[in-house]
């Protein structure tokens, strides 16, 4: 050990012990209120390394569980962070302790609104939490990423499926990233709640056939270098190729387009409305004169035209483990379910 370390460590063990001194702190609190102290008094600076827990037992003499919860609590509040086999370090010298949540989503949707909904019901009121949306953007999730770097305790943060996006999330703390909506491999160490999309997909489709086999055709609206999952296409390809249906890929929905005997299936919900208004103002059926299928679902969904048909992950649950990251910054690495929704309009 340097010599810095064991005077700073001195120092910090001789603040613990004056605070449980003074008998109004429980000795979880002193710990805690200890490196606080120490980090205001620049005894401990950022980077620096914390007495590991068998060293505060030895001088302390608490038990192991009190030193492990007050390191704990000092982690979800981004004071400190443990590093596999090196001990703890201090990476922040923000001792107000109040947390600052940073969530960065690809736009503002109502199921995306459903997934913040969620996570702020299961925090704590003092804990702030500001919104970015990168639109699947490079050049906008870099310029978010430098404007909030830093400045936040935790991330939650939907990855863009690229290098450079990869390379500047690798520069967050482990214990301060959370990848949300989609997957991107990391490492072992990092935390995500996921969509897992090709595989599902493939299910839904599967467990839709015999309804698609009424339809002559199945159109998918599929646009390039859009937060559109490049796996959905890919399950789409390979549904046609298992089924023998008839079906083609097109880049975007035209307005009059439709035709009966076919079935639509978008993800895009101002392209999802467009289409339901031809089929009003044409007095189709759907579910009978042709069919639509959507993605993501929400309670507009569930209402209008009887019911659209959709598969979609549970928002909700993510919002939920998003929470529960931040509140215990355990490593969660957990890919959410989806579900199908089966509705009048297939």
């Amino acid at each position: 050990m340097k010599k810095s370390s064991e005077a700073a460590y001195a120092l910090l063990f001789a603040r613990i012990k004056k605070l449980e001194s003074l008998q109004t702190l429980s000795k979880h609190e002193c710990i805690v209120q200890g490196v606080l102290d120490a980090i205001d008094a620049n005894e401990l600076k950022v980077h620096d390394s914390l007495p590991s827990v068998n060293m505060l037992i030895k001088e302390l003499g608490f038990a192991r569980e009190t030193f492990v919860k007050a390191y704990r609590d000092l982690i979800a509040h981004g004071i400190v962070e443990s590093k596999n086999r090196k001990g703890y370090f201090v990476i922040s010298n923000n001792t107000s302790m109040q947390q600052k949540v940073a969530v960065v989503l690809y736009a503002y949707d109502t199921f995306q609104d459903t997934l913040v909904s969620e996570l702020k019901a299961n925090i704590s009121d003092d804990i702030v939490v500001d919104l970015f949306f990168h639109h699947n953007n490079t050049e906008t999730f870099e310029d978010i990423f430098n404007r909030i770097n830093g400045r936040y305790t935790v991330y939650v943060v939907a990855p863009i499926e690229n290098e450079r996006s990869k390379e500047l999330l690798l520069s967050i703390s482990p214990t301060k990233l959370l990848l949300i909506d989609r997957f991107m491999d990391l490492g072992d160490d990092y935390s995500f709640v996921a969509q897992e999309f090709e595989q599902s997909a493939l299910k839904v489709f599967s467990d839709l056939k015999p309804k698609l086999e009424r339809y002559d055709e199945i159109v998918y609206f599929f646009r390039k270098n859009t937060a559109e999952p490049d796996a959905l296409k890919s399950a789409f390809m390979s549904f046609l190729k298992d089924s023998n249906l008839n079906g083609r890929i097109e880049k975007k929905y035209k307005q009059g387009t439709l035709e009966k005997g076919k079935v639509y299936f978008t993800i895009h919900n101002p392209e999802l409305y467009l289409m339901l208004k031809e089929v009003v103002q044409k007095k189709w059926v759907l579910g009978r004169d042709l069919a639509i299928l959507a993605h993501n679902d929400d309670v507009i969904k569930e209402i209008i035209c009887g019911g659209i048909t959709t598969f979609s992950t549970d928002f909700a649950r993510m919002g939920e483990l998003a929470a529960l990251f931040i509140n215990t910054r355990y490593i969660i690495q957990e890919f959410v379910p989806t579900v199908l929704y089966d509705r009048q309009s297939v």
